[in-house]
């Protein structure tokens, strides 16, 4: 199985991949990394470079085909599942880390304990609306913490506000965005945003950091994490 970190997670949110390959050695599972991973090509088709996307995800497809994918980002995921399809005429088999990684607590091979934590989940459009993936994330969520459901969510749910290019070409009205979502996140008492995207984890721990200094009284919620974070801290203490 090859682990495709992605672009955002490889340049940006290193910790993601990190705790991924944590995740993945305490579970013994066999697994490679590229050395020159490039990339998928989501970014281009969002913002309207087909031909240049084409090209690199042509590329990319020589690396990956034949191979079982995981990946940590939604935009990675939506792109090799349907976009490749759609386009290159291949079917990938590729899985996100919040499917894999439920399966693996459900087959035994991660074990995980319950936080006395109260988290809510926010809903990435790539791997929701796009893919209908709903459930595994929740599911690790509710064995891992205490799951509070925002007002908005699955197919209801707010977007970031990074997507299909706007965080590059619109930075403030992106942040307008996500620091909407921060204020759902509030309302429901929790002190952790989890999602699966890191998209959307780049564009909501900005937010974050722009509410706390604008807020005049304090804001319950202290940090935004990825699925496989919220799994590691049961594992704090562990050696790999």
């Amino acid at each position: 199985m090859i682990y495709f970190r992605g672009c955002v997670v490889r340049e940006k949110l290193g910790n993601i991949s990190q705790a991924t390959e944590k995740i993945l050695k305490l579970s013994s599972v066999d697994y490679r990394v590229l050395d020159d991973e490039t990339c998928c090509g989501s970014f281009l088709l969002r913002t309207g470079f087909q031909s240049e996307a084409l090209n690199v995800m042509e590329k990319t497809l020589n690396d990956l085909k034949g191979e079982k994918i995981l990946v940590s980002c939604a935009g990675c995921y939506n792109t090799l599942k349907n976009d490749y399809k759609k386009l290159l005429g291949v079917e990938l088999d590729v899985v996100h880390t919040s499917q894999f990684f439920n399966d693996l607590i459900n087959k035994g091979k991660l074990k995980v304990k319950k936080n006395p934590v109260n988290v809510t989940y926010h809903d990435p459009c790539h791997l929701g609306r796009h893919c209908g993936v709903y459930d595994e994330p929740r599911e690790i969520l509710s064995k891992t913490a205490n799951l509070v459901e925002m007002e908005r969510n699955r197919e209801h749910s707010r977007c970031c506000g990074a997507g299909a290019g706007v965080k590059s070409a619109f930075p403030e009205n992106a942040l307008k965005v996500a620091e909407k979502r921060i204020k759902d996140a509030e309302n429901t008492g929790s002190d952790l945003i989890v999602t699966s995207c890191s998209f959307c984890i780049l564009n909501l721990k900005n937010a974050l950091e722009i509410f706390k200094k604008n807020k005049k009284e304090s804001t319950n919620i202290s940090r935004v994490l990825d699925v496989s974070e919220i799994i590691l801290m049961e594992f704090e203490d562990e050696e790999v």
